[in-house]
């Protein structure tokens, strides 16, 4: 049976500034099949890391070498991510639909 571990636990040294967001809210990006499998190769890799980091309790420093691969490795894995464009909104689309274009 497989573990859920979370990643939050560690230690992030700046603030995550989220691109895409509007008023708060993500926005839906499409993601191409590259893109979608190199994030799943990425999740994959930060999840064994995290749970051999969690299965060897070593002590939460923001300079050991795991924490940083796996803080690294989320890093790609956002750039991956905010890479891909973000998908039309149901306004955006119905706007569209309807050739009302607003400035």
């Amino acid at each position: 049976m497989g573990s859920v571990t979370t990643l939050t636990k560690f230690p992030v040294p700046t603030p995550i500034a989220v691109a895409g967001t509007r008023n708060g809210r993500l926005r839906r990006r499409r993601i191409s099949p590259e893109a979608g499998r190199a994030l799943e190769i990425l999740g994959h890799a930060i999840d064994y890391l995290s749970d051999e980091y969690v299965r060897a309790g070593g002590p939460l420093a923001a300079r050991n070498a795991q924490v940083e691969a796996v803080q690294m490795l989320m890093a790609i894995n956002r750039q991956i991510y905010f890479a891909c464009p973000e998908a039309p909104t149901l306004a955006q689309r119905c706007r569209a639909l309807l050739h009302l274009r607003t400035a």
